[in-house]
Parts: structure tokens; C-alpha cells; sequence
């Protein structure tokens, strides 16, 4: 099944790109990098203030900045299966963060098609540097389409910025370094170094390079935070800063080096997050801009994340979009740059007319995000307490939101309607006042989802 949908997809190489197919040198790289716990806020050109971001800023200055994309999820996992699988998470297999028994992240299941896939099977060559996040050994970046990994395999281990290894290929590569407690390696500087490396030696085939860097998420940590050092905030936000002026300085590197190799005009650049920061980062920085809420709830603080689009005399400079899109639309939009037809079927609608102003730009009927939470202390258990349940629901439709929060008490939860034309930061809940707004909302909530994730919910 799932071969057979890869091969369905560059069955259709050229659609995009009219009568004929691109060639080989006529097919754009393409570059995803995706920062992991950065809110809307962080950044320079979305209002940040406080922390620096030269490099991303000028991304943004050249080339196409979103003011309403949504990441696929509140958090990490499910966020990542949308990315790259072109699926809300009404349909996804993972809809939350949770440890089974073996504590630690369940697998993407096989049959599922990622964008590295229908690359590959395009003549791509695929590559993952950072944290995949969606299964353990057995189950990494290799057996869904990627030619090159290197980095965390899953999401507990990625906390760890001095691991004892990491992973090469799907295989455990030791680092000596970091033996016995020791912190001479940083997990993120070896992701930038492996990155320089496969750009050195990418100038034969087209490539796809995604970048799921795990900077600024926890722990906070980092070598060096002089750049902030004489400001006077805690510890934690210094090094928050820092690794987020960190992850710019090895943007900065990235485009350098694509200019030094000639890659540059011939490479899309796309940069993003996984989802909101947390509630600390988001008062003291406002990392979540002017939004309500953060990580771990669909309050759009929670979702709502930079989107930025480069490619140089392809999409023209300092352009801002109002247009809504979300996590799932990466997929189609990659697919159309790289001149080849998405799977039928996905939940993502492209926007890459938009990047390049050229043809109809498809809108969605809506947006849908489920989110499943866990309440399990592994010291203590609770049996008498649900170990999951589906703690919210939200939905985007024209300039409405809705949102459907449960407890473990109240699983079906009560429904909130905001008007985003006119109160952005779901201050008033206009659920009893609109009545009629509220049953469309049902009707697409109902509609949205499919019981056919293998992992929620838990069982009690």
C-alpha cells in the first residue's frame, strides 16, 4: 500500500511545472528547518525585542513572511507526523507526547507516506539532522524515506544537550566526549557540523535537507551564553536567548555556505516551529507574541508559529501574508516546488502559489488540531485517574475559533467560540451568543476527526 502511493505521487513529475519535468539541475533543493519549543514571539521580524535574530530576520526580509501559519500540533510528536505526512491531526496516528511502558515515544506507523518518501522516490536525495521524534530504534528516519540520519531518535532523550550518543543511520554512535557524565560534545553544534558537512558534498543530485533542530526547547542549556551574560535575568532566560541567538548564528552559517557553493538560487528555505514556548518564556519574553496561552494547549500562543519562505529571485523580497495555513500544508507545497503531485487523500493544501505569486492560491474550509494529554506520575501512579484522555480540540473556520477543553472528570468538555477578526487574543468567548456559529462549529468538529490512531486513547 504504501509503495504503491509512491509510486502514485512521481507518477506525476512535472504537474507542477507544466507540459514536461524539470531535470535534474532544474529541480530546487530544498531546505525545512524546524526549531523545536519557539514561539511567535522570539523572532526579530515577529516582534521580539529582547533577543537577537540578525540571520532569520533577514531570511525574512528577503523573502516571504506568514503572520497566520499554525504548527501541526501543541506539541512535539504530533506536530512532527503532520509536517510531514500532510495530515491534521484529526488523522494522525500520534496526537500527543506520552511514555508507554518502556518509557518512551511510540513509532509513526510504516505504511504512513512522508514527504522524504515521495522526494526520494523523485530523484531527491534525503536527509534528517536533529531529533525525528517519531520512533525508537527499528523505527527511525531510514525506514520512511530519509538516505542520511543523524541525531535523537526520540523525544525523551532529546532533552539530554550532552548525550552519552546519538544516531547515525538508524545505528548508536557512542561520543566519547560525553562519557560518564562529561559535557564536551553539544548535541546542537554536532547537528551544524553534519549539516555544513552533507551541504560540502550535496552539488551532484537534488536534495532534501530537514533540520529538526531541538534548540531553544528544555533542558536550557548551553555552553556559552555571553551574549546575554550582563543582562539581568535568570540563568534559564539567558540561556533561552542564547540558544535561540545560537540557532541564527547556524542559519547565518547554512546560508553562507549555500552562497559559497552556488546553491543558494536554486534552493527554497523554509523555516519554522514545532510549537508554542512555555509559559515562563512566553511572559518574560512574550515568546508567544500578543496571544493567549502556550505549549500544551490550542490556544493559537500554543499553535501559532513563524513561517518563513526564501528562495532568492524566486520569491520576491520582503513580502508578509495574512494567508491561514498550517503544518500539514508543508507536504503539498514541497511536493509542488519539487514539480511532483501529493498524495491524494492528505489533509494539506499547498502554498506555493503564494511563495511565487503565480496561480489560484487554495484556501482551507478549515483547520483541525486534537491534542491527547497523559496523567501518569511513573513513581506514584493513579489508577483511579484516566492515564489519557483528549484534553482539547480546536478548529479554525474563516475568522472563527473553537476550542473544546476536557478533564478527566468532563470528557466531553464544553465548547468556546472567539471571533479572530476582532479579538485575536480569545479574550471573549462568544459561545452563547452565537448559537448558530456554535452548531457549524459541532458539525465540523464531528466531522474532522477519525478513531484510527493506535495509541489513544490510552486504556484505563
Amino acid at each position: 500500500m504504501k509503495i504503491q502511493s509512491i509510486l502514485i505521487a512521481t507518477a506525476f513529475l512535472g504537474s507542477a511545472w507544466g507540459p514536461g519535468k524539470p531535470s535534474e539541475k532544474e529541480k530546487p533543493n530544498i531546505i525545512l528547518i524546524m526549531a523545536d519549543d519557539m514561539g511567535y514571539g522570539d523572532l526579530g521580524c515577529y516582534g521580539q525585542k529582547m533577543i537577537q535574530t540578525p540571520n532569520i530576520d533577514a531570511l525574512a526580509k528577503g523573502g516571504l513572511r506568514f503572520t497566520t501559519y499554525y504548527a501541526g500540533n501543541t506539541v512535539c510528536a504530533p506536530s512532527r507526523e503532520a509536517l510531514l505526512t500532510g495530515m491534521h491531526t484529526g488523522h494522525t496516528s500520534i496526537r500527543g507526547n506520552f511514555l508507554t511502558d518502556e518509557k518512551e515515544d511510540p513509532a509513526m506507523p510504516s505504511e504512513k507516506v512522508t514527504v522524504a518518501e515521495l522526494l526520494k522516490g523523485a530523484g531527491y536525495h534525503t536527509a534528517l539532522i536533529g531529533k525525528w521524534g517519531l520512533g525508537g530504534e527499528g523505527h527511525s528516519p531510514e525506514t520512511q524515506g530519509f538516505d542520511y540520519s543523524y541525531g535523537y531518535l526520540d523525544q525523551i532523550q532529546a532533552h539530554n544537550y550532552f548525550p552519552p550518543f546519538l544516531y547515525e543511520n538508524g545505528k548508536k554512535v557512542m561520543l566519547e566526549q560525553n562519557a560518564d557524565g562529561k559535557k564536551g560534545a553539544y548535541s546542537h553544534h554536532l547537528f551544524v557540523d553534519k549539516t555544513l558537512r552533507f551541504l560540502e558534498n550535496s552539488a551532484k543530485e537534488p536534495f532534501f535537507l530537514y533540520l529538526p533542530y531541538t534548540i531553544p526547547h528544555g533542558e536550557h542549556v548551553i555552553p556559552d551564553n555571553s551574549a546575554y551574560a550582563g543582562k539581568d535575568w535568570p540563568a534559564q532566560f539567558k540561556n533561552y536567548a542564547a540558544m535561540i541567538t545560537q540557532l541564527d548564528s547556524d542559519i547565518g552559517r547554512i546560508m553562507q555556505m549555500l552562497k559559497e557553493k552556488g546553491l543558494d538560487k536554486n534552493t527554497l528555505v523554509l523555516f519554522t516551529s514545532d510549537n508554542g514556548a512555555n509559559p515562563g518564556f512566553a511572559k518574560f519574553f512574550r515568546s508567544n507574541g500578543v496571544f493567549r496561552g502556550n505549549k500544551t494547549n490550542l490556544y493559537e500562543g500554543g499553535i501559532r508559529e513563524p513561517m518563513i519562505a526564501y528562495w532568492p529571485g524566486k520569491i520576491k523580497a520582503g513580502q508578509v501574508t495574512g494567508h491561514v495555513a498550517a503544518g500539514w500544508d508543508v507536504l503539498p507545497t514541497i511536493c509542488q516546488a519539487a514539480g511532483i503531485k501529493a498524495p491524494a487523500g492528505i489533509d494539506g493544501v499547498s502554498f506555493y502559489p503564494g511563495l511565487l505569486g503565480t496561480g489560484k492560491q487554495a484556501i482551507h474550509p478549515y483547520l483541525y488540531w486534537e491534542y491527547y494529554t497523559y496523567n501518569y506520575n511513573w513513581n506514584k501512579p493513579d489508577a483511579t485517574m484516566p492515564r489519557n484522555w483528549l484534553d482539547s480540540r480546536a478548529l479554525r473556520f474563516d475568522h472563527w475559533k473553537a476550542i473544546v477543553k476536557s478533564t478527566p472528570t468532563d470528557l466531553a468538555g464544553k465548547i468556546e467560540l472567539y471571533d479572530l477578526a476582532k479579538d485575536s487574543t480569545e479574550t471573549t468567548d462568544l459561545a452563547a451568543t452565537h448559537p448558530e456559529v456554535v452548531k457549524r462549529a459541532k458539525g465540523l468538529l464531528q466531522a474532522a476527526t477519525k478513531a484510527n490512531a493506535p495509541y489513544f486513547p490510552y486504556k484505563h
